[in-house]
């Protein structure tokens, strides 16, 4: 019996010493509490931390900037920028307001707005207006007649013609001589639109004719005596021009409203100073696409 007794013990004291105190457990739970209270600690100061990270925005306010007011598509947006940002950074900011990508915008600000050119080189000013023209891609593809395909063939036709001067429909308007209300030129210079209408011209009949460049509306207005004709620029498929022969500081200039070189609108004696201006207003960076 007192054997039995002493296995008994043996086995109740292994029993005891396999199995944890409650007082033991109840500090392995403290400290597993303490242990997650920790990570659950730190995880909110790491999220605190990354809150605290400027998005970017930021930069804006520590730079000189102007707010201006873009307007595209009878829309209006106000925009805070950095007064020394690109035209191409402006570019990009449109695209984040409009959606409008900066390959199909033709950024309009006294004149086809410059990518390579800061803001403050072409002296923008606080509360200017910025005017957005362009079409989505869907709209440029739906063109029956892609513009950089005309402009091949009207270049491979020039090539093979002489002159455009010396031909003898252009003679008729030209022989009658410069007209005594013409702009001045400017031989070799390239100056931005005028802020008023291009006056004074001739058309293929002779009469007197004007040139309206509506920027906010994307329409060119083309004026005589008896009418305006208000010409969506998007319509226009090519623009070309020539100097005048014994007068190179004017160009004669066509405005093809049409697939073919049958809808080209003659207009004479432009001043060479705004020819290439007139072509990046009509036909834009985008006519490419």
């Amino acid at each position: 019996m007192a054997t039995q007794d002493g296995d008994d013990g043996a086995v109740m004291d292994t029993e005891t010493e396999a199995k944890p105190t409650e007082a033991e457990a109840f500090g392995e739970n403290v400290e597993k509490a303490d242990a997650e209270s920790t990570s659950l600690t730190d995880a909110g100061n790491a999220t605190t931390q990354d809150s605290s990270i400027s998005n970017g925005d930021d930069a804006d306010d520590k730079q000189e900037t102007v707010d201006l007011k873009i307007i595209w598509s009878k829309n209006k947006y106000d925009l805070k920028i950095p007064v020394d940002s690109t035209g191409a950074k402006l570019k990009e900011r449109i695209h984040a307001l409009t959606g409008l990508p900066p390959a199909m915008q033709k950024v309009m600000y006294k004149g086809l707005l410059s990518e390579d050119k800061t803001l403050r080189d072409i002296k923008v000013t606080n509360g200017a207006k910025i005017m957005v023209v362009g079409s989505t891609i869907n709209d440029v593809l739906a063109v029956n007649t892609p513009k950089e395909v005309v402009q091949q063939e009207v270049k491979a036709e020039e090539n093979k013609k002489e002159p455009l001067c010396r031909q003898k429909q252009h003679r008729k308007v030209l022989d009658k001589g410069k007209p005594e209300d013409i702009m001045p030129a400017i031989k070799g210079a390239k100056e931005r639109l005028p802020t008023v209408p291009l006056s004074g011209m001739f058309n293929k009949s002779g009469g007197k004719v004007r040139l309206t460049f509506k920027l906010e509306q994307d329409q060119l207005w083309i004026g005589t005596k008896e009418r305006t004709e208000k010409v969506p620029m998007g319509s226009i498929k090519n623009v070309v021009s020539e100097p005048i022969e014994g007068h190179d500081d004017y160009h004669m200039m066509a405005f093809q409203l049409g697939p073919t070189e049958a809808s080209q609108y003659w207009v004479y004696w432009v001043p060479a100073q705004f020819v290439d201006a007139i072509k990046d207003t009509v036909l834009g960076k985008w006519q490419y696409f």
